[in-house]
């Protein structure tokens, strides 16, 4: 039995939309108008992008003369405080005033103009004293039709168990450029395999975080959809046909009768990730692997796959599940 993933099913003949999924602009603290964002991102091949600007919606598309599909979103926040001494691993720890822990979660759509929330309504930031305290805010977002993409969590502070809990995720972040670029951090999937490990299902996705102009453009999501069309992105990113990138291309990842293939561009190396089992690897050290296999009988609950180029640069599928 054959199990592709959802990114590379269908009509494999049409290109994969490219899209940025978390930006900011003069609207909240970032160095460029709205105006000038969208013509960043469509100079450097944009054909999506979502401004997510710190707790104001935006629905608008401030430049439609260069063809950028502009998805309503915005980044939701709230803040909590970690005790000196945390709580029990049985419990979820609880905050107070030393130090700190943050949830940001970017989140995304619906399309419809009578759903979700009108452009420019104003958030307040979530006070927390635990990672269960914010679930209320997740589920009036999700009420209100979002996709909701947890951000950065390395920056946060908050490491899987602070936010492994919270139910409604469509994905998190494994890449986050703003983060790689000021902190060495949020560069490769922390956390990931560790929740994906306890049996929930998560998407990954690459995203700049841009703030600068020089941000823009470095992480970003390939998309199989059939249009264009926000309501036809959106309902692709839920169901996790998409792959993240900051460079090379992945175009096939399925799973045959206990061997897994990537096929992808020119690269000096492919992982096979997985819970439970050590990572493993195929390596040309002249960068030119286009084609990847790996054994693995049925002893995996779940599969994912980095391919890294000569220059360093990563691409990341999504999972398939095969238990």
């Amino acid at each position: 039995m054959m199990l592709r993933q959802q990114a590379f099913t269908g009509d494999r003949e049409t290109p994969m939309l490219k899209g940025a999924l978390h930006c900011h602009t003069t609207r909240s603290d970032g160095r460029n108008t709205p105006e000038e964002v969208i013509r960043i991102h469509a100079e450097k091949g944009y054909d999506f992008l979502a401004i997510t600007d710190h707790r104001i919606y935006n629905r608008e598309n401030a430049a439609p003369q260069y063809g950028v599909t502009i998805l309503p979103g915005m980044e939701y926040d709230g803040k909590g405080f970690p005790t000196i001494a945390d709580t029990p691993d049985t419990l979820t720890p609880t905050f107070d005033s030393t130090g700190f822990r943050y949830f940001h979660t970017v989140c995304i759509g619906p399309a419809r103009e009578d759903c979700g929330f009108a452009q420019g309504r104003v958030f307040p930031t979530a006070p927390l004293r635990c990672q269960e305290d914010y679930q209320p805010h997740l589920d009036m977002l999700h009420d209100a039709g979002q996709l909701t993409f947890f951000c950065h969590p390395q920056r946060s502070s908050t490491p899987a168990r602070y936010f492994a809990k919270l139910r409604g995720l469509c994905a998190m972040e494994i890449w986050n450029s703003g983060s790689v670029i000021e902190m060495d951090l949020d560069r490769d999937a922390a956390y990931w395999d560790e929740i994906l490990g306890q049996g929930i299902r998560i998407w990954g996705v690459a995203a700049d975080d841009g703030h600068e102009s020089g941000d823009h453009g470095i992480g970003w999501v390939r998309v199989r959809t059939q249009s264009n069309r926000d309501t036809d992105i959106l309902a692709a990113l839920r169901d996790g046909k998409f792959y993240s990138s900051c460079g090379p291309e992945i175009y096939d990842f399925y799973y045959e009768d206990g061997r897994v293939v990537v096929l992808c561009s020119e690269a000096v190396k492919v992982r096979l990730h997985a819970d439970k089992h050590p990572t493993r690897i195929v390596r040309a050290e002249n960068g030119t692997l286009t084609r990847a296999e790996f054994d693995i009988g049925d002893s995996y609950s779940y599969i994912r796959a980095t391919v890294i180029d000569r220059d360093g640069r990563y691409a990341w599928t999504n999972p398939i599940f095969l238990k």
